[in-house]
C-alpha cells in the first residue's frame, strides 16, 4: 500500500482519442504535494505519511504548526492529510510527490466532501416518490408521508429518512480512471465526475477494488532535485 496524493479540482472538460470520440475528465492540479512529517509504529502505533499541498501565508498559520513546518523544512501548506503506507513505501521528508505517481489507464478511488444544497425535502434528499396527484392529495404532493406508527410506539424512530440538510458530507467515488497527466502544469484527467466543488480539496489513491498495475512507481513518483543555478558569467 503506497502513498496517495491531495490535488485540487479545477473544473471539468473534455479530451478526445484517437478514434474521435469525446471522454468527460474531471483536471485535478498537484501543487506541491510534499511529505511533511512520517509516523512509525514504533512512535505512534502505526505506518503513515503526512502530506502538505499548497502554500498558505505565514500570518495565517498558528505558532504551533509554524514549528512543524520549520521542522520539516517546508514551506507551511494550505492542506494536511495522512496515508496510511506499507512500512516500504515511508518516503522521506521534504520529498515533494509528482502527478506521474499514477498512469494512464490506472484505475483509482477519489475522496472529497460534496457540494452542499443546503435545507432538502425528501423527494430530492433520498429521491421519494412523492404523494399523488389526485384523489384527494392537495398542497402536499411532495411530502414524506407518515413517519410513524400507531400509539406502539407512538414515535418516529431515529434515523428515519425526512427532509433535513443535504450535501457537505465525505463522499468516496471507487473505480475511476486516469486518462492522462500533465506532469509540466501538474495536471491529473480523471475520467468522469469527482466530488465536491471547484476550487475544492480531493484524496486520490489506488483503487482498492482493482489491482495496481505492476509498472506504477513504487513507493512514489518524486519530482528531481531542481538544478542548482549557475553563477553570474558562467556559460
Amino acid at each position: 500500500m503506497r502513498s496517495g496524493l491531495i490535488a485540487q479540482k479545477v473544473g471539468m472538460t473534455r479530451v478526445f482519442t484517437a478514434e474521435g470520440s469525446h471522454v468527460p475528465v474531471t483536471v485535478l492540479k498537484v501543487d506541491q504535494c510534499q511529505v511533511i512529517a512520517v509516523k512509525t509504529a514504533e512512535k505512534d502505533g502505526y505506518t503513515a505519511v503526512q502530506l502538505g499541498v499548497g502554500k498558505a501565508k505565514v500570518k495565517n498559520v498558528p505558532k504551533p504548526m509554524r514549528g512543524h513546518y520549520a521542522k520539516a523544512k517546508v514551506e507551511p501548506k494550505r492542506k494536511l492529510v495522512e496515508f496510511r503506507v506499507a512500512v516500504d513505501a515511508v518516503l522521506e521528508v521534504g520529498a515533494e510527490l509528482s502527478v506521474e505517481h499514477f498512469l494512464a489507464g490506472q484505475y483509482v478511488d477519489v475522496v472529497g466532501t460534496s457540494i452542499g444544497k443546503g435545507f432538502a425535502g425528501g423527494m430530492k434528499r433520498w429521491n421519494f416518490r412523492g404523494l399523488r396527484a389526485t384523489h384527494g392529495v392537495s398542497v402536499s404532493h411532495r411530502s414524506l408521508g407518515s413517519t410513524g406508527n400507531r400509539q406502539d410506539p407512538g414515535r418516529t424512530f431515529k434515523n428515519k429518512k425526512m427532509a433535513g440538510h443535504l450535501g457537505v458530507e465525505r463522499v468516496t467515488t471507487l473505480n475511476l480512471k486516469v486518462v492522462s497527466t500533465d506532469v509540466a502544469r501538474g495536471l491529473l484527467m480523471i475520467e468522469g465526475a469527482v466530488p465536491g466543488s471547484a476550487g475544492g480539496y480531493v484524496l486520490v489513491r489506488d483503487a482498492v477494488k482493482r489491482p495496481r498495475p505492476k509498472d506504477v512507481p513504487y513507493p512514489a513518483a518524486l519530482k528531481a532535485a531542481a538544478e542548482a543555478p549557475k553563477p553570474a558569467g558562467a556559460d
